[in-house]
């Protein structure tokens, strides 16, 4: 499931492109969607922004219409210029939304739906969006309060919980974990107030660096390869994501995994690095 920063990205990338556009042309596979179309119109609206909440994506329409899209596994938004070729088949496509300059495709996307802004506050799953980390007004205090609220979690369960904290999913919350050396099983409650403070605070630096200007293609929404290291070399992109049985990074131990949380997401982890009991300093 794509996280928090590559749906801000394509909230970016299709804000800049279509942001005060006029919309010529609706087309979607989706009976529900294509029934707005005939009923309310959507071509002659202009697009006023596109903005991410968390891994939910949202495109605003005159007229109080928004489209509400969530990526889950496989879904993905491109933008084209007309005429130019799509990197996935039609028979992958679920919406397209073109402009005078534009086309917007969203591929195997499963959730698409329209709302006004008062539906969407009754919308489940979304009305209880947690703050973001990316957020401009970010507050951390917030943040670790609302960590807190739950300190029955394991702390590797509670950074993706996204009514808590939203935009974290299984890459980062092993990265963040191991960043500030405490093992992802620790329980909420076993954590002091500056541990807290680091996982916050290391979710919010690894997010924005990964959403940085040059962090991802403007042109396309597809995933570019994240960073949390800070190391110019591709294969040391990571510390700990998927590299179960090779040497940690920062002591030569061997990175175990164990799948964890009520939907069995894999965490990674360094055992000498983030024991169960006391942290090592942050990396």
């Amino acid at each position: 499931m794509p996280e928090g920063d590559t749906i801000y990205r394509a909230a970016r990338t299709l804000n800049l492109a279509l942001a005060g556009q006029t919309v010529t042309s609706f087309e979607s596979v989706l009976p529900h969607l294509s029934r707005v179309q005939v009923d309310q119109g959507v071509a002659g609206r202009t697009i006023e922004n596109v903005a991410a909440q968390g891994k939910w994506l949202l495109m605003y329409f005159s007229g109080d219409l928004i489209l509400l899209s969530h990526m889950l596994m496989s879904g993905s938004w491109h933008i084209y210029r007309p005429g130019e070729t799509w990197q996935r088949r039609r028979f992958d496509m679920r919406v397209v939304i073109g402009t005078p300059k534009i086309l917007a495709v969203a591929f195997k996307v499963p959730v698409a739906e329209f709302h006004t802004a008062n539906s969407l506050t009754r919308r489940q799953g979304f009305k209880s969006v947690g703050p973001s980390t990316l957020a401009e007004n970010f507050d951390e205090s917030e943040l670790i309060a609302r960590l807190r609220a739950r300190p029955d979690l394991e702390i590797g369960v509670s950074l993706p919980t996204q009514s808590l904290l939203s935009g974290i999913g299984n890459i980062f919350k092993s990265e963040i974990c191991f960043a500030c050396g405490i093992n992802p099983f620790r329980t909420v409650s076993d954590l002091t107030d500056d541990d807290l403070k680091c996982l916050v605070s290391k979710a919010r630096k690894f997010m924005l660096a990964n959403v940085a200007e040059a962090s991802g293609d403007k042109i396309t929404t597809y995933l570019p390869m994240r960073r949390t290291t800070g190391r110019a070399n591709l294969s040391e992109r990571l510390w700990v994501y998927k590299r179960a049985g090779e040497p940690c990074r920062h002591c030569g131990s061997v990175i175990v995994s164990r799948k964890q949380g009520f939907d069995a997401r894999t965490s990674f982890w360094c055992p000498l690095c983030q024991p169960v009991g006391l942290k090592r300093a942050s990396a």
